[in-house]
């Protein structure tokens, strides 16, 4: 008797999705882009692929140094790169998260999608999850 593996926590990361990236569209490319994204993003949804995913604002702000006594606003000149939205996804594995990243409709405009497994606990031990919960706090 074979078992499901549980769904495990993926997050893709979406690069190259600032507005610079869609400037060359027509306002009716634009717009099928939006159709095909949301149908794309629902679709998981309804399946209980997909839990959440958000878009991320390009002004940044960096913090760093002891104590985070350097800190830096941007957006910066390699914003290009920076994430600027993610998906979170509730999949079987690796490769069945890169195959829903694989048909995101904003991959033939630049769109580059990281994809990247959350894992229970810290490499460094530090708490990723409160006691009881399955939601993700901090890392």
């Amino acid at each position: 008797m074979s078992s499901k593996p549980l769904p495990q926590p993926y997050m893709l990361f979406f690069r190259n999705s600032g507005p610079d990236t869609h400037a060359h569209l027509s306002a009716d490319q634009r717009q099928q882009l939006i159709i095909r994204w949301n149908a794309w993003f629902e679709g998981l949804v309804a399946e209980g692929k997909a839990t959440e995913g958000q878009p991320l604002e390009l002004e940044t702000r960096v913090v760093s140094g002891a104590g985070g006594t350097r800190v830096v606003d941007g957006p910066f000149p390699e914003a290009k790169e920076a994430i600027g939205g993610y998906v979170k996804l509730m999949v079987s594995g690796l490769d069945e998260a890169t195959e829903i990243a694989r048909r995101h409709p904003g991959l033939i405009y630049g769109l580059i999608i990281e994809v990247r497994q959350m894992m229970p606990a810290c490499h460094l031990g530090v708490n990723a999850m409160p006691s009881g919960s399955d939601r993700v706090i901090a890392h």
